[in-house]
């Protein structure tokens, strides 16, 4: 393993190499066709500039499939300072990381542990292997109706039930930003003979130190895949993937990583992800003093207005934030209107993600609050709510139950699919009703975006519980990935 004292994490070796490149001037006769950006430039003068470093494979500019320099060197940077065996620039997103670190540990037919509150990516890669997904149930936070962390117990009786667990599979932190103690599921799963994969797509920071979580690989995960554009200074689709045990199946992996990402990988993208590595190991003291300062200055203008939501183990660059009397969704639409946009909403909330600010960087938190306070003096929660209520009363009196429709608390415990993932691909599909579709054998997912956690899945089966949070959902204005009938009132099911 290469150790962090032993580089230089000022160092930032794909950067240089282009800037090397472009001091010299170049002329264009290679890709990609817009010639150092001269062809955008009448459209975009000022992006113009910036694609001068959306180069090619050229000499000197190392190559993402076969790295043995520039890259090669940066990716080792990135290795020593996240403390893994080996370390990737992923141009395709955590989706790909996600896949390609499944995919290296799963054959057909293995069987895996995997957290039900998992990103569609996940649940892709496990289609593709053709693993023998056994779903795990986080617990819970019935005050705030949100998935906290795992019942140490449930794994525990999870492998005594099932003695060839290959993987667990497992999201850290979650989107809300909040941790749990992954360390002692590790210590369950490599007890068992099984890897610890860790979809770990918000938590890139946290390797900076206190007062952020511990990373996944500090906690025993054995690989790991963080979206660097998420919380560090990334362009959209740059992450890292991480591989901490020695005994992993690499040649698996490079020959993923090199089916799945593009033969022709985004020299700016890598690029970023050399800065946000930079960025990341170079963040002081005063950094993060600094930022804990801005995010406190920020949330107590607003205190008077919106209600923040705090739980330990929550990562603090995600702050959780509810208005009395409106939705989630609602509030996100207020806010929108007056030009704040905010990462995400549910039922009950919004989150902000903050940044990742070094001193004396400049962010436009008091243009923000202004513009936050305006747009929410004018609002009248109580029309709001009571509307909400209404619409909600209706799918109750459509004949779901209160106790049937408790909400993420129904779906509890260990589950299987129903149907193989072979199995499924010899059956027929037909669109159906929501309330036909009641005990049958769902055929697509259905996934709120974001966060992109599918509330069904092909090979469920369709209960009271999972009708019932669509309804609600979409009552109040949430976006669903999904075909369609869907948005028809009908679901996918098996014939």
């Amino acid at each position: 393993m290469i150790r962090g004292t032993e580089m230089d994490q000022n160092r930032m070796p794909l950067f240089e190499a282009l800037c090397r490149y472009q001091h010299k001037n170049p002329v264009s006769f290679h890709v990609p066709g817009h010639k150092n950006g001269l062809l955008i430039e009448p459209l975009l003068k000022e992006s113009a500039s910036f694609l001068q470093y959306d180069a090619t494979e050229l000499s000197g500019l190392d190559d993402l499939h076969h790295a043995e320099g520039a890259i090669q060197e940066a990716q080792d940077l990135l290795a020593a300072y996240y403390g893994s065996e080996k370390s990737y620039f992923l141009v395709n997103g955590s989706t790909v990381g996600n896949l390609a670190m499944i995919l290296s540990v799963c054959r057909p037919g293995d069987r895996v542990l995997v957290d039900r509150n998992c990103h569609q990516s996940v649940l892709h890669a496990l289609r593709l292997a053709r693993a023998n997904p056994v779903f795990v149930f986080p617990e819970i936070d019935k005050e705030r109706q949100m998935p906290a962390g795992f019942s140490e117990r449930l794994f525990v009786q999870a492998f005594r039930k099932y003695r060839d667990v290959k993987a667990c599979i497992l999201t850290y932190p979650t989107y809300y930003g909040i941790t749990y103690d992954l360390r002692a599921v590790a210590d369950i799963a490599h007890q068992n003979g099984a890897y610890v994969l860790v979809d770990e797509a918000h938590g890139a920071h946290f390797q900076i130190g206190s007062p952020f979580p511990e990373t996944a690989l500090h906690q025993g995960a054995d690989a790991a895949v963080q979206s660097a554009h998420k919380m560090l200074p990334a362009m959209t689709m740059g992450s890292f993937l991480h591989i901490r045990a020695p005994h992993f199946p690499f040649e698996r992996l490079g020959f993923y990583l090199s089916a799945l990402q593009s033969s022709s990988p985004s020299y700016p993208i890598m690029m970023s992800l050399d800065y946000a590595r930079w960025y990341a190991a170079n963040f002081s003291r005063e950094d993060i003093c600094y930022t804990l300062t801005q995010r406190e200055q920020f949330s107590a203008r607003l205190s008077k207005m919106l209600k923040w939501e705090k739980k330990e183990g929550q990562d603090p660059l995600k702050l959780l934030a509810t208005f009395p009397g409106l939705s989630g969704f609602k509030l996100q639409s207020v806010l929108e209107g007056a030009g704040v946009y905010t990462e995400m909403a549910d039922l009950q909330r919004v989150v902000f993600v903050l940044p990742l600010l070094k001193n004396g960087m400049p962010f436009p938190y008091e243009d923000a609050a202004g513009r936050i306070e305006a747009a929410l003096s004018g609002v009248s929660p109580q029309a709001e709510n009571e509307s909400l209520l209404k619409r909600v009363e209706q799918k109750q009196a459509s004949g779901y139950s209160r106790m049937e429709t408790a909400g993420l608390d129904v779906l509890h415990g260990l589950t299987e699919l129903h149907l193989a993932y072979d199995e499924m691909e010899e059956k027929e599909v037909e669109w159906v009703s929501f309330a036909e579709a009641k005990g049958r054998i769902a055929a697509k997912m259905v996934t709120p975006y974001p966060p992109g956690v599918p509330l069904l899945v092909p090979g469920e089966q369709v209960r009271d519980a999972h009708i019932y949070q669509i309804q609600q959902l979409r009552a109040c204005g949430a976006r669903f990935h999904a075909d369609a009938p869907f948005f028809e009132n009908r679901l996918a099911v098996y014939k």
